[in-house]
């Protein structure tokens, strides 16, 4: 089969590309003298190796490496589903391809949350040792992280954004199957890291532990380096096809918001991903080259990895949430029946978001020992950037005033998110000025905190995303009693199990660390019970998704009657999105004005099958 001669081609070229790797690094060595094996160096050369025979063996070489050479390319045409497993061009086989992978790492790094809750859930708990804990932790961490980052960008990013404009693919085809084609090696190498002693340093990896802590650090080090690569170079894909491949009409005034989302969030990924990938790459050499960056003895700064890796990490919060804000603005809007409100305002929120999120990142490093006169300047700098977040929740507010309103999972999923991210935002408030900082750094109000912004504000959205898009990705309805006995349950277990996380924080309790005050076992024992119940909340969704996939009813290919591009053509879309090149006349959401069309279709004759007014459909 295509699928299964892809794959294999792709570990078979890896692997061999790896230990390829590992034998030129060590007969090296061994004839300049050194001893042939060093863990951290000939794994790194390895990596190096391997990832590139990986790329190519899985597709890149056929459809892409030989005209390098000057030789003809060629793709393989994998039918169906197989299709899924090769090295395909097709923007929306490839948000397909992210949107599971990422939702199989999701449930991944859900089940280590479980054992980290049921350590938790005593005082005295022996269920996992110290080092094991901090493995399960540092790898539900960054694994959660990755999912955050890249789940809603390049699943419905991939899958959406170029019919929405009018293209019929991104602007680089190739280049965004090689970011997808990443994930997988990141994935992959982020497991084998048990194998060589397993992370002990959380998901920031800060030195000096990083830098004299097992192998396993320099396998992380890659893994995130090679994430960041795919993130940047889809960053990069998403700007140019926003630029220059719109349709005929579609001015920026015209642009979807979960567009605008997006392409803010490019912005982001292109400029900041950088600095974590520095970072990493400052670890590597210390490990590798016996470098200095970090060793005071020696003239470095522990302090210079903080600022390097929170120069991203915090840009790191918006390049997560905004494309959750932007699924939610969209989905709201449609199910509103309403003009999207303020809709200008709501794009200067995502440019002002842009705009100040490099000038905050030393609010997390308040007791680090950072020099004290930039405190104040950091603290004012993150209370502003409550401001653009503010526009945008106005928008969202304006628009459900006297909209129509039509509770589909979809809408509930995005009405979370107002209420989520707003109990966030306020909790950011005590983590952005120094004092309450102070007091409240490295505890368990850190982490409810960071888990309604990017859970509660993301990670809904991200199901809002799902269930809206479904029907257009797979052609077939859902069941809408299983999806909202998913949202009544995951909602409220979520908010049980979080909110009630801000006490222990209050009262003290260290994050990351396996043992608490046997004071606090009742109140953890609470939060573990809610955190289960969060998990198994999954279980309907998982079957709904897999069912429905399968045999749910035919959706045709408008079920919400909603007026972006996306939903004007069948569902699936065709292989180049339209039958005919599309024009944008009106504004997507002009839902109750009369006579607006938001796209047509001039050569085949007629308009887009779009509701007109869009006064009250489907309620």
């Amino acid at each position: 089969m295509y699928a299964a001669t892809s794959v294999a081609g792709g570990l078979g070229t890896g692997l061999i590309s790896f230990y390829i790797g590992i034998a030129i690094t060590a007969a090296l060595r061994a004839a300049f003298g050194y001893n042939a094996w060093d863990t951290d160096l000939n794994v790194t050369i390895g990596f190096v190796f391997g990832l590139i025979g990986w790329i190519m063996g899985i597709g890149a070489w056929g459809s892409w490496g030989r005209e390098w050479f000057g030789m003809k390319t060629y793709a393989r045409k994998a039918p169906g589903w197989q299709r899924y497993f090769t090295f395909c061009t097709d923007h929306k086989v490839i948000g397909i391809q992210y949107l599971v992978t990422f939702m199989i790492i999701f449930f991944m790094a859900g089940l280590l949350a479980m054992g980290i809750r049921t350590q938790l859930a005593q005082s005295d708990s022996t269920f996992l040792s110290n080092g094991q804990y901090n493995a399960v932790m540092s790898m539900h961490g960054i694994m959660m992280v990755a999912v955050a980052v890249a789940a809603v960008i390049g699943g419905f990013g991939n899958y959406a954004v170029p019919i929405m404009i009018g293209a019929d693919d991104m602007a680089f085809p190739r280049l965004n199957a090689l970011s997808f084609w990443l994930v997988p090696v990141t994935a992959v190498t982020l497991l084998t890291t048990p194998f060589l002693g397993g992370l002990d340093h959380g998901w920031t990896a800060y030195p000096p532990l990083s830098v004299f802590t097992n192998s396993s650090q320099t396998l992380f080090d890659l893994a995130i380096i090679t994430f960041g690569l795919s993130s940047i170079l889809s960053g990069l894909n998403f700007i140019v096809t926003i630029i220059y491949m719109r349709a005929p009409g579609m001015t920026w005034g015209k642009l979807p918001i979960f567009v605008w989302a997006m392409f803010t969030t490019a912005w982001l990924a292109l400029l900041y991903t950088q600095g974590f990938a520095v970072a990493l790459f400052m670890i590597v050499l210390s490990r590798v080259a016996g470098l200095s960056f970090f060793d005071a003895a020696k003239g470095g700064d522990p302090i210079l990895y903080q600022h390097v890796f929170w120069f991203y990490s915090h840009p790191a919060v918006y390049i997560m949430v905004l494309p959750g804000l932007g699924v939610f603005l969209e989905v709201i809007t449609h199910f509103s029946r309403k003009p999207l409100f303020a809709y200008k305002y709501a794009v200067g929120g995502f440019m002002g978001i842009l705009g100040l999120s490099g000038v905050v990142w030393a609010h997390h490093m308040f007791t680090s020992g950072m020099p004290n006169y930039l405190h104040g300047p950091i603290l004012v700098t993150t209370e502003m950037i409550s401001i653009p977040t503010g526009l945008v929740f106005l928008s969202a507010l304006g628009t459900i005033w006297m909209g129509k309103l039509w509770l589909r999972a979809p809408m509930l999923f995005a009405l979370a998110v107002l209420v989520n991210f707003a109990c966030g935002g306020v909790t950011g408030i005590f983590l952005a000025d120094v004092p309450t900082d102070i007091h409240l750094h490295d505890t368990y109000f850190v982490v409810a905190h960071f888990h309604y912004t990017i859970v509660g504000g993301e990670i809904f959205a991200l199901f809002a995303g799902i269930y809206f898009w479904f029907p257009k990705m797979t052609g077939r309805m859902y069941n809408e009693r299983l999806a909202q006995i998913h949202f009544w349950w995951m909602f409220i277990a979520f908010n049980v199990t979080f909110f009630t996380m801000h006490w222990p924080g209050i009262e003290g309790m260290n994050r990351r660390i396996s043992t608490y005050p046997h004071s606090l076992q009742a109140v953890n024992l609470f939060i573990s019970i809610s955190a289960f119940s969060l998990g198994a909340s999954f279980i309907p969704f998982i079957w709904n998704m897999l069912y429905s996939w399968a045999r749910g009813p035919v959706a045709g290919p408008n079920p919400w009657r909603a007026r972006t591009l996306e939903w004007q053509v069948s569902s699936p879309p065709p292989l180049e999105n339209f039958p005919t090149p599309p024009v944008v006349r009106d504004h997507p959401y002009d839902y109750g004005v009369p006579g607006s069309v938001h796209g047509l279709f001039p050569n085949a004759g007629a308009p887009a099958p779009a509701p007109a007014g869009g006064g009250g459909g489907g309620q």
